[in-house]
């Protein structure tokens, strides 16, 4: 596909139309990569789906813990259906091509799903917390109304600096060339392909990645912190090793999410490369919305009972 950057600007020499680069120029390669990404991605939506189903048919599990992993499950929905469909497309066709507004579209919805789910497994490590060090007070510190807070805390402060975040990105000019060196439309591929001098963008978009990432990050540090303090003076060892059966599988979700957003957006901008970004992206992008759903459903007994009925499509009475 022979890009022509001339077709694709209006009057003001700004580039309206982008396009994805290839995966290969081997077609056998990019047939397996379509392959293995599609059952990722169906494996993903079945997984997270389910989970969420599970939680809302089974009275049971209306607690705020499976509040906050029902909302979790549907960022990670709204995450993988922002990018790869559009990736899948531009593997097995030359349709490669995005718009302007649909790329700063992508880019908007990918970095809300990111940045509330960033802020949202900040309070999930805040409700492990209560539950642990303040079981006495848990039932009016994360009553209903509150959790509800929280979850519109986090969707909300996930919309506003996205918007501002794609606002900042899209007020620019784009002279070519016109080929995003990338799967999706993410921040750094694009700020790439501006017009003249982009420092100040690119310092706005390293400082709303450090605190999005960083200050939720050191919330889930202080909370869990607190809860390994208070796991240690527990005098029962069942009652240690129940504490941290519930915060297991938080932890795990917390070090994968974590730790590919901050090496993809918080190293320094010398060490990018094209192919490394991509390789992590397809981590954090496919793969950890994949293993999430596994990881809640074989380290949870409750959700893996839950999941069991749902699928068998048994109904649980509300306990009288």
């Amino acid at each position: 596909m022979n890009l022509n950057c001339s077709l694709w600007q209006d009057n003001s020499m700004s580039v309206k139309l982008f396009a994805f680069t290839k995966f290969s120029e081997v077609t056998e390669q990019c047939f397996l990569l379509f392959t293995l990404i599609l059952l990722m991605f169906l494996t993903s939506l079945t997984g997270n789906a389910l989970i969420a189903l599970a939680i809302w048919t089974n009275p049971v599990l209306h607690t705020p813990m499976y509040f906050f992993l029902t909302n979790l499950s549907l960022l990670e929905i709204g995450y993988t259906c922002s990018i790869i469909p559009k990736m899948l497309q531009s593997l097995v066709s030359e349709a490669r091509g995005i718009s302007r507004e649909g790329c700063a579209m992508q880019m908007f919805f990918f970095s809300l799903f990111g940045i509330s789910e960033c802020c949202l497994l900040a309070a999930m490590a805040y409700d492990r917390y209560v539950a642990i060090c303040s079981p006495l007070h848990y039932a009016a510190r994360m009553s209903r109304e509150v959790c509800a807070q929280l979850a519109m805390v986090s969707w909300g402060v996930g919309c506003v600096v996205s918007l501002g975040q794609t606002n900042n990105i899209f007020s620019l000019d784009f002279c070519g060339p016109c080929e995003i060196d990338h799967f999706f439309c993410d921040l750094p591929p694009i700020l790439a392909l501006a017009c003249g001098d982009t420092s100040h963008n690119e310092a706005a978009v390293f400082v709303v990645a450090v605190l999005c990432i960083s200050s939720p990050f050191l919330l889930i540090v202080a909370s869990y912190g607190r809860i390994v303090a208070a796991v240690l003076f527990m005098p029962s060892p069942e009652g240690r090793q129940k504490a941290l059966s519930t915060c297991s599988s938080h932890l795990v979700v917390v070090t994968l999410f974590y730790g590919s957003a901050s090496v993809t957006y918080l190293r320094p901008k010398a060490t990018h490369s094209p192919g490394i970004d991509k390789l992590l992206a397809l981590f954090y992008t496919v793969v950890t919305s994949m293993l999430n759903p596994i990881i809640y459903s074989l380290r949870n007994k409750e959700v893996k009972a839950a999941l069991q009925r749902t699928i068998a499509g048994k109904k649980v009475l509300t306990p009288e």
